[in-house]
């Protein structure tokens, strides 16, 4: 069992940690008011970026790096499909309607056969994804408006709690449309539990944060500061008790050995060593396969929810992270 009394001031800067909660916070409120105004918004994009036409030469910057900060659906069409001529304008129209919660990427197969190869089409209109370097297939074929929103609404869910993808932030002033009024969330009862959970922090409860976070999140799965809090407290439980020397040591002496470079990587972030630690899990996921890559893939995800989406070394290891996978 935890000590409820034991100082983990030596491992971490719990000031810090609570700072970066609340930064976090801040950033995603900003990025909804932003949203909501219109304009001026830092990398806000214009209705019409949110479709885009893709060719082989592009589709690294354009699919597989944009990946890395909003799910990225990939439309494979050819101007002789009848299908495909119901079925983009549908893609495009809910493209412009989910403002920023995915970008749409079409691709002409005719002109685009490598890329046609590489995801295994085998008829069009074909849908796909691509989230955080990862490729996945939505559907094939005119499929039902229902259906397709059904999809979409999935795929951003998972972008959003596996890989922190919280989208585009849309400037509608750019062609003149009005930005659509955000239904208003009642702040739920949670100021007490998300105190209580910075309180047992702070005195090195590390059990009983984490039960607070839990408690919070079982009722508001998407609350951005618990989401966050969780991934901290869960990290300083995982380091506690290891002997550095000892974990450093394993790593070093076994690079194929996957858990020994998790364990590795917690104690580089614990210490403030960011690059490395998701350096070292970009390197096991690279030299990896089957359920040791995946193990260091979800370990490194878990990470970048310990610092935060919005940190730039989080976008520039997504993007590492995207050219390993894919």
């Amino acid at each position: 069992m935890q000590p409820r009394n034991m100082s983990m001031s030596g491992v971490v800067d719990l000031a810090a940690v609570k700072a970066a909660q609340e930064a976090k916070a801040k950033a995603e409120q900003a990025r909804a008011e932003a949203a909501r105004q219109g304009g001026g918004a830092p990398g806000a994009v214009s209705p019409a970026s949110l479709v885009i036409d893709v060719d082989e030469a592009g589709f690294e910057h354009e699919v597989l790096q944009r990946s890395a900060e909003v799910p990225v659906v990939i439309d494979f069409w050819a101007e002789w499909c009848e299908p495909c001529k119901q079925l983009s304008p549908l893609l495009e129209r809910l493209a412009q309607e989910y403002g920023g919660r995915f970008l749409l990427a079409k691709i002409d197969v005719d002109a685009n056969q490598m890329l046609m190869q590489q995801f295994g089409v085998q008829g069009i209109p074909a849908v796909f994804a691509v989230v955080a370097g990862q490729a996945l297939p939505l559907f094939q074929g005119a499929a039902p408006e229902a259906q397709i929103r059904q999809t979409l609404d999935q795929l951003i869910q998972v972008g959003e709690e596996r890989f922190g993808l919280t989208g585009l932030v849309v400037d509608p002033e750019a062609e003149g449309q009005q930005a659509p009024e955000p239904a208003e969330v009642p702040a739920g009862p949670y100021d007490a539990l998300l105190e209580a959970a910075v309180r047992a922090l702070d005195a090195g409860d590390l059990a009983g944060a984490v039960q607070a976070y839990k408690n919070v999140l079982s009722d508001d799965p998407g609350n951005t500061e618990a989401k966050l809090g969780l991934a901290q407290a869960e990290l300083l439980q995982r380091v506690q008790g290891l002997d550095p020397q000892q974990v450093r040591k394993d790593a070093a002496d076994r690079p194929a050995d996957v858990e020994a470079q998790i364990a590795a990587a917690d104690l580089d972030l614990v210490g403030g060593h960011v690059e490395d630690a998701f350096g070292r899990l970009i390197d096991a996921v690279k030299r990896t396969a089957g359920d040791d890559r995946d193990a260091a893939r979800v370990r490194l995800l878990e990470l970048f929810e310990v610092v935060g989406s919005d940190d730039p070394r989080v976008t520039t290891a997504r993007t590492a992270l995207a050219r390993v996978l894919f």
